[in-house]
């Protein structure tokens, strides 16, 4: 048997449940989970957002998970029981989505989804590296972002202020858009050249990419007006879901308008390399049984980085 908080419906607390364990099917394993994620596509969930693409109801949430390898189903090869492994979970496949999740003390996941956490990276970073350190990587692949590219960074969340971090890390030169000041020196003492509270700040900059990691429409079309001619603004970030945008701006500058989502299970490797190179997802860990007041603290807004719940051995 194992534990798990179950969400039931729409508005409703999560349930702290029992169920029997796992069984792994052909080419599945089953994980013992040591940290898993809290997500704000969690809390829309519980609000009744996007709660079509749950596979099924009640179901234990958790989609960003990591943890060790309790047993291998047959046809599993390559993998062995023990090993420090994290679930790429990759859209409607992702744990906590399409199975039980890593809001549960075992997961069931399917080999193909694994990667090896590296020597010197915790759990709460392995959890952190899948769909918070994918997504914010895939945005910048998108934007071709690499060694001599000229980024702004619009919002320093937990996705932003990762990509910031790793764009950093790829040899950008970044700078950052937050409204919020108290966040500023984090984004400097990860290597950003300079921290504006508006997009419009850096349009004497003509950088070559905006990554917005916001998303409220205003600074949609304030990328747009600020970045270079020819330059691309990649969304990210759904705060709001209608943007005013002016079409003649953005056709007489020629910008690139690109929408990205999540992100690969290749993005997942790459995030676990840069964090085997220094990268750290800024993290908060609460206990297993905080879960539910965790999710709460992300609906009020009080959460800085990743909120990681952990379990010891």
């Amino acid at each position: 048997m194992f534990r798990g908080w179950q969400f039931i419906e729409p508005r409703a607390p999560l349930k702290l449940v029992e169920k029997e364990d796992p069984v792994p099917g052909e080419r599945e394993v089953v994980v013992e989970t040591r940290a898993a994620g809290l997500c704000h596509s969690d809390v829309g969930f519980m609000e009744g957002i996007n709660a079509s693409m749950l596979a099924f109801t009640p179901i234990i949430f958790g989609h960003e998970v990591s943890g060790t390898i309790k047993q291998l189903g047959p046809g599993v090869m390559g993998w062995e029981v023990g090993e420090r492994v994290a679930i790429a979970g990759l859209g409607l496949d992702a744990p906590g989505l399409n199975t039980d999740g890593g809001f549960g003390e075992k997961v069931l996941a399917k080999e193909d989804l694994l990667v090896r956490i590296p020597e010197g990276v915790s759990f709460v970073q392995g959890a952190a590296a899948t769909d918070a350190g994918q997504t914010s990587r895939k945005a910048l692949r998108v934007g071709d972002v690499g060694a001599g590219t000229r980024v702004g960074i619009i919002g320093l969340g937990g996705l932003g202020l990762t990509a910031a971090k790793m764009a950093v890390m790829l040899g950008a030169e970044v700078h950052a858009v937050e409204i919020n000041e108290g966040v500023w020196p984090l984004a400097v003492r990860a290597g950003v050249k300079r921290v504006v509270a508006s997009p419009a700040e850096l349009a004497d900059e003509q950088l070559d990419v905006f990554v917005d990691y916001a998303g409220f429409g205003t600074t949609t079309a304030a990328a747009i007006d600020a970045v270079r001619n020819e330059g691309t603004v990649v969304q990210v970030g759904m705060g709001a879901q209608f943007a005013t945008i002016d079409t003649t701006l953005l056709v007489a500058k020629q910008v690139r308008l690109l929408g990205s989502l999540g992100g690969s299970y290749e993005d997942t490797l790459d995030v676990l390399r840069l964090m085997k190179l220094g990268l750290e997802i800024t993290a908060t860990e609460i206990g297993f049984d905080e879960i539910p007041a965790g999710l709460e603290r992300l609906k009020r807004g009080e959460v800085r980085g990743r909120l990681v719940a952990t379990r010891g051995e």
